[in-house]
């Protein structure tokens, strides 16, 4: 396995999640798939932190894990000073309407019998905040917030609207109980890159008027560098790197994230990028490889890493990798980044 510890954990300063050894499977037997193993990370308030890797690596597991959409089988997840794994099914319900999550696909996710106003003030009708009329208005204020008109929409069905109009649904409906984390499980995967770049920009904004707290899941690194403060990356349901974004796109310190950086297309003609050294399929969840879950793929692989688990270490000032032999060496002193580049920021 690869990413145990718990390193990169921070102490002596305000964490709002910490999320300490979870562990999610799914099925029983022989059979049983380990979609979530041993798992550590912090949020601090206001922070976003991203969560990157391959389809299938328990990224979204992860995230609904937190939520406590899917209940884990072991493990700690404490939010706000509470621990909800715990909690009974009443208590649960109580400290879940600070937590709140944004679905991958927005169409499905929202009721197609219900009209709009009633989808977004659903959230209040259920813990009887207000009158109808109260609530029909807080709804309407929400949906302004986030680029939709009530007076037109407030009536209509979830059919009629685009995928981006429905993802701006969703978030509207997410934020109407004035969460603290808002889990955003690839808000924008299933958008058109012009569309995706209005969401993150709304996100972005929500977040900073409402300083909201965000855990942001999702496979595109370009996008994950705009909007987090810290990113994650996970394999075959561990962890092998934690860092800034900066750092991560500097100087990579796992091979698996050398991988990911080196896949991203360079929209220069006739440009080519360095092999991404991942030779041979993902192995499988249910069975999944000894000591390094990497190694398998890993073209820096050498015996130590089929026999021990490689822990969670520092490498360099905040950037953390679980690998017996990381690409940024203790001590490194890595070159400044550059300017980043502004993300798109189209009219609204």
């Amino acid at each position: 396995m690869t990413g145990g510890g718990t390193a990169h954990l921070r102490s002596g300063q305000d964490i709002l999640l910490r999320v300490q050894d979870l562990e999610v499977s799914f099925g029983s037997g022989p059979h049983r798939v380990q979609a979530v193993s041993g798992i550590s990370f912090d949020v601090a308030p206001g922070e976003t932190l991203g969560v990157v890797g391959e389809s299938g690596c328990g990224k979204s597991t992860t995230g609904r894990a937190v939520a406590q959409v899917h209940r884990p089988d072991a493990g700690t997840v404490r939010f706000d000073g509470t621990e909800l794994t715990t909690l009974g099914s009443r208590e649960l319900r109580q400290a879940r309407t600070k937590v709140q999550m944004i679905f991958q696909d927005p169409i499905s996710s929202l009721n197609p019998r219900r009209r709009i106003l009633d989808i977004v003030s659903e959230p209040l009708a259920i813990w009887g905040l207000g009158t109808k009329e109260e609530r029909h208005r807080k709804a309407a204020t929400m949906l302004e917030a986030v680029g939709i008109d009530p007076a037109q929409a407030g009536g209509r069905r979830p059919t009629e609207f685009s995928g981006g109009q429905c993802q701006r649904i969703s978030i509207a409906r997410a934020l109407i109980l004035e969460p603290k984390l808002l889990i955003c499980d690839e808000p924008v995967s299933a958008l058109d890159v012009s569309v995706q770049a209005q969401i993150l920009n709304l996100l972005q904004d929500l977040k900073e008027e409402r300083a909201i707290t965000m855990v942001f899941i999702a496979h595109d690194l370009a996008v994950v560098k705009n909007v987090s403060d810290r990113v994650a990356v996970m394999y075959l349901g561990k962890l092998c790197e934690l860092t800034t974004p900066d750092a991560l796109y500097r100087q990579p310190a796992h091979p698996y994230s050398e991988a990911l950086l080196a896949s991203i297309p360079e929209p220069v003609p006739g440009s080519e990028r360095g092999h991404t050294g991942l030779t041979g399929d993902l192995p499988s969840p249910i069975d999944p490889p000894s000591g390094c879950r990497f190694r398998t793929r890993c073209p820096y692989a050498q015996e130590l890493c089929a026999r021990e688990e490689p822990p969670m270490a520092e490498v360099a000032p905040g950037q953390f990798a679980a690998c017996h032999f990381p690409l940024v060496k203790p001590g490194q002193v890595l070159p400044e980044p550059g300017p980043a580049p502004e993300p798109p920021r189209p009219v609204l």
